[in-house]
């Protein structure tokens, strides 16, 4: 497809993969305690939590996904961005210091703060997994997608050998290096990644004497859509119907972000709230840099592959960035971009998996089963077990979901997250009066109303872009149910706390109050 030279992008592929199993292993050596495998410590400054955090988050939804959604949607494929760097504003203002100051390891050190220990702490363990693995999915749909286009492999068999590879290099991240690995993994992929798309962009703009509307021109005659995808309207705005959707994707996508799990555990790694803050402030900088670049790669894939090139590639529209990169640089560069996206979806997976595994170990195994009496060692080695669970099932769904579109599968986890935790969250942290049952009603109505209204979607079945294209059992019109779910979430917690006939334990929501605004009792330097 693109007549890469395949021995030098393996190569660089080779090298990464290589150096960073390095740094993990030698990470992994100061690995000596829950508090160092789970949150490496509380040991990294803000700033580098930052550049992690923005590595964290700029999947291959972000890279692949935007780029290939702009690529062939134009406008609309944009918007996913937009809601991305605006929802970071959330996670400043509302949830980073206190979710700092009154955690230890988990979202569920948060929820289960003032209610019943055990239940709450199943629920929110319940709710990570089930968010991790949507958002895994979509990371190793990417993989299966870049790895396709690298090695030029069309079969569905073979692009599922690579998502089962892919999974393993990821679960031996997690098994040997903990947060700590995890963590420098991020910052270098984030670096490397930003770096990549920077000059990409400038490399491109530079094909057309930087200017940029020579460059829309082009774009909008190698579209089938003509002018239409430089405006709004494309995908989301043809039928009332799509207009309704685009807002549900919009509301899932602002309120997940400062939900998801894998973004709430990183700000543990800090030692102070003030370093939290700095933390967001930095990734909200890097990502705003970042996706105004996709803008370009993804109409700069548009006028110089074109869509109809990129629709039929393995990988479809993931494959915008990296035939884009073979256009502008040959063979080199496409090695480098796609050894880059490898790593960027390496990492996120990585994070997500130690996420899950630190939920289940820290909130099921230490708090429900051994009710906080568990060895530490003993909580450490069920994470790890947990850990190769989660990628064995990561890779199957994976192998199920190849072929589509990253974004759009990371936005169904980001309204999982919305749905599930963000209500719950709020109300934790700013309700007195908020319950055990209010919380469970509020994590379980959420969850389940979400999950069922994404599998009865046209996202699974029903049209030709699902899961399952030629199933029908799609009976809720939208393909996003943030809509509907998020609000529900809310109005759950709120009829579970007022009808529950429980009062909330006074001196806990107290405590759990200075603790948030000051940091006072939660061991904080």
């Amino acid at each position: 497809m693109t007549g890469a030279n395949t021995a030098i992008n393996l190569s660089v592929f080779g090298i990464f993969v290589l150096l960073t199993l390095y740094i993990v292993y030698r990470a992994s050596t100061r690995n000596v305690s829950a508090s160092d495998y789970y949150a490496a410590g509380s040991s990294f400054t803000g700033t580098q939590n930052g550049i992690a955090l923005s590595g964290d988050f700029l999947s291959a939804a972000s890279f692949l996904g935007i780029s290939g959604a702009i690529a062939v949607n134009g406008y609309d494929g944009f918007m996913y961005s937009i809601g991305w760097v605006v929802a970071w504003l959330i996670g400043l203002m509302l949830i980073s210091e206190r979710l700092r100051n009154t955690g230890r390891f988990t979202m569920g050190d948060v929820m289960a703060f003032r209610m019943r220990q055990r239940p709450v702490r199943a629920a929110a363990a319940n709710s990570t997994l089930v968010i991790s693995l949507f958002y895994m999915i979509a990371q190793m749909a990417g993989a299966g997608g870049l790895m396709a286009l690298l090695l030029d492999v069309h079969s569905k068999i073979g692009q599922a050998i690579i998502i089962a590879v892919v999974g393993i290099v990821m679960v031996l991240y997690v098994l040997v290096g903990g947060m700590k690995g995890t963590t420098w993994v991020q910052i270098i992929k984030a670096v490397l990644l930003l770096l990549t798309v920077s000059l990409l962009t400038i490399f491109l703009i530079g094909k057309f004497g930087f200017d940029i509307s020579s460059m829309l021109d082009r774009a909008s005659q190698r579209s089938p859509l003509g002018e239409a995808v430089l405006s709004p309207g494309v995908k989301y705005g043809a039928t009332d119907l799509s207009k309704i959707d685009f807002i549900s994707l919009a509301l899932a996508l602002v309120l997940g972000t400062a939900s998801l799990p894998h973004v709430l555990m990183r700000f543990y790694t800090v030692p102070n709230a003030r370093e939290a803050r700095k933390s967001v402030v930095w990734a909200t900088w890097m990502m705003a840099i970042f996706y105004s670049c996709t803008l370009i790669i993804g109409f700069g894939a548009m006028a110089l592959v074109g869509t109809d090139k990129i629709t039929n590639a393995p990988g479809g529209e993931n494959s915008a960035a990296p035939l884009l990169a073979f256009q502008v640089g040959g063979t080199v560069l496409l090695g480098v971009v796609c050894a880059v996206a490898f790593a960027t979806i390496l990492a996120v997976v990585a994070g997500l998996t130690l996420t899950a595994s630190a939920s289940f170990a820290h909130d099921v195994y230490a708090n429900v089963i051994k009710r906080g009496e568990a060895d530490p060692r003993d909580e450490v080695r069920v994470a790890r077990i947990t850990a190769v669970c989660v990628g064995v099932l990561a890779i199957v769904g994976g192998i199920a979901a190849n072929g589509q579109n990253v974004a759009f599968l990371v936005a169904l986890a980001f309204a999982l997250a919305a749905s599930a935790n963000l209500p719950t969250l709020l109300y934790s942290l700013f309700w007195k009066r908020f319950n055990t049952r209010g919380t469970l009603w509020s994590i379980y109505g959420g969850l389940t109303s979400c999950v069922l209204l994404i599998v009865f979607s046209p996202a699974i079945s029903g049209s030709k872009s699902s899961v399952f294209p030629d199933a029908d059992f799609a009976f809720f019109p939208l393909s996003n149910p943030g809509i509907v779910s998020i609000p529900l979430s809310f109005l759950a917690g709120f009829l579970g706390t007022v009808l529950g006939g429980e009062k909330a334990d006074a001196a806990k929501q107290a405590e759990m109050e200075v603790r948030g605004l000051t940091g006072i009792g939660s061991g904080l330097r």
